[in-house]
């Protein structure tokens, strides 16, 4: 069985002013402590943390933070910071420690790169910047990323009714996305029922799969669910969506929907079927509630699909996601 990767119990933090910095270093360096970093690496989180909330709050506009911990085989804190502000035009520059620029993330970027165990950055001029950084206790590597997903509730909810799973092994990915029907504890809980029910039953077909939770849901609320498999020595991606799930095969010179059939999950369906499709090369798999758009252009974000999952998700989250419903994304790489 590959890596298990779920949604899980995220903090965002807004970064609107300074005493913003404070509460997110702490929050970063109790969960580097639960995880079990010796004093010496919390250290380094809380460092890494503070530079980069300083610069949302000296130069960014709609800053926010996510500070989570993933699972696996090496315990790791990862924190992403991304923001609606200038950008950064000049990297080189940027890394320097003591150079202050009006891009985000400029005095701290150098130190940032030091610290943490892996780091990425995307920036566009005149639309923001999103910093991805990984840490892990010691010299222990950071865990490799083909798969991601980020989940953030409606407004100030502290829990959100979307979710999301994978498997990840190195030949295929199979992954699971649920918006529970509205928001809130009741939404979440249908959620987490169908992350449970895939858990269990990964292995199916897609189709199968979906079956399986949509009798689950019964009890529940319901929701949207639609269920991915990518092989990725064949190129092929399976796919089975009740409900209005977005699932998109994405390159750099555009996209292609994956259908899914309308209903509910738990409460309304006439039929399921699944469909397959074949990923070009360089592509990837996004899978979307409603709480993004399906507006967004791949093509106006340049480089973007070279970018690790985390990245690709942070990005499309902060440009497509919209405060007025629960928003969850999820990014599987195929092959090089």
């Amino acid at each position: 069985m590959g890596q298990v990767i779920r949604s899980r119990d995220e903090a965002w933090v807004r970064i609107e002013d300074a005493s913003a910095i404070g509460a997110v270093r702490r929050a970063a360096a109790a969960l580097a402590e639960a995880a079990g970093f010796g004093e010496h690496d919390r250290g380094r989180v809380a460092l890494a943390v503070s530079e980069a909330a300083s610069n949302l709050v000296k130069h960014a506009t709609e800053g926010m933070m996510l500070i989570r911990a993933l699972p696996g085989p090496t315990t790791a804190v990862e924190v992403i910071a991304l923001d609606r502000g200038p950008g950064i035009r000049d990297f080189t520059r940027a890394l320097r420690d003591g150079y202050s620029t009006t891009g985000t993330l400029g005095v701290g970027l150098g130190g940032i790169a030091r610290m943490a165990s892996f780091h990425e950055v995307y920036s566009v001029p005149g639309r923001g910047t999103v910093i991805s950084m990984c840490f892990t206790a010691g010299a222990d590597p950071a865990p490799a990323s083909r798969v991601s997903g980020l989940t953030r509730p409606i407004g100030e909810e502290s829990v959100s009714g979307d979710a999301f799973a994978c498997v990840d092994s190195p030949g295929t990915a199979v992954a699971m996305l649920c918006d529970g029907l509205g928001h809130g504890e009741l939404a979440a809980g249908a959620s987490r029922q169908a992350v449970r029910v895939f858990q269990e039953h990964s292995d199916l077909p897609p189709v199968a799969l979906l079956e399986r939770v949509h009798r689950a849901l019964a009890g529940t609320r319901g929701g949207a669910v639609a269920v991915a498999r990518l092989d990725r020595g064949s190129g092929l991606v399976r796919y089975a969506g009740l409900g209005n799930i977005s699932g998109w095969i994405v390159h750099a010179e555009g996209r292609q929907g994956m259908i899914s059939v309308p209903g509910i999950a738990g409460h309304q369906s006439r039929t399921f079927r699944e469909y397959e499709y074949t990923m070009p090369p360089h592509s990837m798999v996004v899978m979307h509630s409603d709480g993004l758009t399906d507006r967004w252009d791949v093509s106006s974000f340049p480089g973007l699909t070279t970018r690790s999952p985390t990245v690709v998700a942070a990005t499309l989250l902060r440009d497509a996601g919209t405060r007025r419903d629960d928003a969850c994304v999820l990014v599987m790489k195929g092959t090089a």
